[in-house]
């Protein structure tokens, strides 16, 4: 068994693909050769949905090549010989990072999924989770059917991109710069200058020169001269 369908759907199979790589960004064999390892290889296989043991013994055992002619067909690659050859890998790296991608799209996850081509532990992690969102068996596997939901979510939350960026800048600047200016400068430069200056200066100079000079001249030179003069002769 393999991807949940036969030869009378390669052709369609070809087709999901194509769809689904227009999600995301860059879909193209970025690299020539893809670095796995047998045990990588055999663990993408297996997490597409193909009957494999994930070993790192050669891909020439009966298994695996059954396995690689499958995916071949399905994806109408050729030749169709069992052989994970360069095309053959580039193919499935391609698959990998699409599922990666729409599974950060509509699940989320915090940090996002990397898309490295490799069906890790992450990737079979977030895979469960969205078995268990729609109450499916938890096996970990992205089947084609399950690819195909995933998809078609994916596609949806892509052709909203304007959601988000609408709301936030215009609540923001509109409220906080109207309060703030016009109640701070109002209050302050009116009071203090007015109370300030009129009590001190009006209280100091009028009660101090007054009373010095009037009580000391007046005293002193009228009682002396009068009493000396008359006395002696």
């Amino acid at each position: 068994m393999w991807c949940g369908f036969g030869k009378s759907s390669a052709t369609f199979a070809a087709t999901c693909l194509i769809t689904a790589s227009l999600v995301i960004v860059d879909t193209g064999f970025a690299d020539a050769q893809r670095s796995y390892t047998p045990q990588q290889f055999r663990a993408v296989l297996r997490g597409l949905g193909y009957n494999v043991k994930v070993t790192n013994t050669s891909l020439r055992d009966e298994e695996t090549k059954k396995a690689v002619r499958e995916f071949q067909t399905g994806y109408k690659l050729k030749p169709v010989d069992g052989i994970a050859g360069t095309k053959t890998q580039n193919y499935a790296a391609t698959i990998i990072q699409i599922l990666q991608a729409n599974l950060n799209a509509v699940l989320k996850p915090n940090p996002p999924l990397p898309r490295d081509n490799f069906y890790g532990s992450r990737t079979e992690a977030a895979v469960k989770e969205y078995q268990k969102k729609y109450q499916l068996q938890e096996t970990g596997i992205a089947n084609l059917a399950l690819r195909q939901k995933l998809n078609e979510e994916a596609k949806t939350v892509f052709s909203q991109p304007t959601a988000t960026p609408t709301a936030t800048p215009t609540a923001t600047p509109t409220s906080k710069p109207m309060a703030t200016p016009m109640a701070t400068p109002t209050s302050k430069p009116m009071a203090t200058p007015t109370a300030t200056p009129t009590s001190k200066p009006m209280a100091t100079p009028m009660a101090t020169p007054t009373p010095t000079p009037t009580a000391t001249p007046m005293a002193t030179p009228m009682a002396t001269p009068t009493a000396t003069p008359t006395s002696t002769p």
